[in-house]
């Protein structure tokens, strides 16, 4: 039985593998009834989406984050950053709402439509509680909790995931959302937090967590900074794409009623 570093049985490593192949078994399941046209494509990225969430929790590389700042880095951009893109592009809530019956896809609709859920999905809140999540726990002593105590350690992974869950689909928007802030809204959150992640990157370079040595700090900072600005790329590609196919339509339309002009 895999064993935390306090002594305790590691919960991840026990339950990582049992979720995500329930995860998986259940998209899977619903996207059989899909005919959406994009559903093969959305199962590969739920698929691997979920893999890369195993792999941060669950295997060798998550035994070596226990030990290794380098490893537990790589770990934070898979779980916190990759996975949550892959995830929120195979569009789970849309899959669910056509999947069940009129009745309960109401029910749904009406708590992604509640208070809480319009809160926790505005892209500020969103960002400040991913990469303030960040900052809290490698510029306090909670780094250092989390790999003595199993609770700890439980609940940073979760909220890592969640809070990059939450902000990703907040920018991205793939999934209904309680409101949908404009193109430009999303743009200016996501190039703030960008900036947020990266300085705090630049700060643990010179300023590792308490207990990492400076051979460790700076190719986890580097990981960090480099891992973390490719997949806010990516999210920025994806954003500029969906920005671009919305706004096509206006942009023909006013450019055929501008009518023809002189050479």
């Amino acid at each position: 039985m895999p064993k935390h570093l306090g002594g305790g049985i590691d919960l991840l490593e026990v339950l990582g593998p049992l979720l995500a192949l329930i995860g998986i078994a259940i998209y899977l399941g619903l996207a059989l009834r899909s005919q959406h046209p994009a559903m093969r494509r959305r199962c590969v990225l739920w698929v691997a989406g979920s893999l890369a969430s195993l792999a941060a929790i669950s295997g060798p590389l998550a035994t070596t984050a226990k030990t290794s700042y380098v490893a537990h880095m790589a770990s934070h951009v898979l779980l916190g950053m990759l996975a949550p893109l892959l995830l929120v592009l195979a569009a789970p809530v849309t899959l669910l709402l056509r999947s069940l019956p009129v009745a309960s896809a109401r029910r749904v609709s009406r708590v992604l439509a509640s208070a809480p859920v319009r809160i926790l999905t505005e892209p500020a809140v969103a960002a400040v509680l991913s990469v303030g999540g960040l900052w809290l726990l490698y510029t306090t002593g909670l780094y250092a909790a989390m790999h003595h105590h199993g609770g700890v350690h439980v609940l940073v992974h979760a909220h890592l995931f969640i809070a990059g869950y939450l902000f990703t689909a907040a920018v991205i928007s793939v999934d209904p959302m309680p409101h949908r802030r404009s193109f430009l809204h999303r743009s200016v959150v996501l190039v703030l937090a960008l900036a947020a992640h990266d300085i705090l990157a630049k700060y643990l370079y010179a300023h590792p967590p308490d207990g990492v040595l400076a051979p460790a700090a700076e190719p986890g900072a580097m990981i960090m900074y480099y891992g973390g600005d490719a997949v806010d790329v990516a999210i920025m590609v994806v954003l500029g794409a969906r920005w671009y196919r919305v706004s096509r339509p206006r942009l023909r339309r006013s450019i055929q009623g501008a009518g023809p002009t002189l050479a």
